[in-house]
């Protein structure tokens, strides 16, 4: 049985260290691991903020980056707006590449910072007049309401036909004469 000096020592110390401090010396090397990728990563170009440098410089590009210089044709609310946003998030977040881990990171820490990423894009995608959503929502509701709108003025043969109807349920309901029978046992 061969013996390895260096390895065995090490063996010897962990097993007798305190379970606590060896577990907190294992979180520190992944620490450090960690931070060592993400550094790089960066240095490799292939960081978050990287990625994010590249999306402003297109959108620069194209003309696109500048959401405010468009012109608003009609003011939708904003909560029509928000619903567009949180649509088109989604969409967003379907699209990304699930493979994404040089750019996001592993784990759940880069699911969220894949979700933030989608979140921004679709709140900037539904600012001015986004894709539509929000605009077609809202003509549509407008003329739901339009046609709740009732003329309320009546003439005399409105009111005469209301009278009648009222005057045939009070009979129905009650057994009561109506007005017109009134006046003919008068008359």
């Amino acid at each position: 049985m061969a013996i390895s000096p260096p390895s065995d020592l090490v063996l010897d110390v962990v097993k007798a260290a305190d379970p606590m401090e060896v577990q907190a010396a294992q979180e520190k090397l992944k620490a450090n691991r960690a931070a060592f990728a993400a550094t790089s990563l960066a240095e490799n170009g292939k960081g978050f903020s990287n990625t994010v440098d590249v999306l402003d410089h297109v959108g620069q590009k194209s003309g696109l980056a500048n959401v405010q210089n468009r012109t608003k044709t009609e003011e939708v609310p904003e909560s029509y707006r928000k619903f567009e946003a949180m649509v088109l998030q989604n969409f967003v977040k379907s699209m990304l590449p699930s493979e994404s881990e040089e750019v996001y990171g592993k784990g759940a820490t880069g699911d969220i910072w894949k979700g933030m990423m989608a979140e921004q894009l679709g709140n900037t995608m539904a600012k001015g007049d986004g894709i539509g959503i929000a605009k077609q929502m809202y003509s549509e509701q407008l003329r739901r309401q339009e046609g709740k709108i009732v003329n309320a003025s009546t003439d005399d043969d409105d009111r005469n036909t209301a009278l009648s109807m009222i005057d045939d349920f009070q009979r129905k309901t009650f057994g009561t004469p109506t007005a017109e029978a009134k006046t003919d046992r008068t008359g």
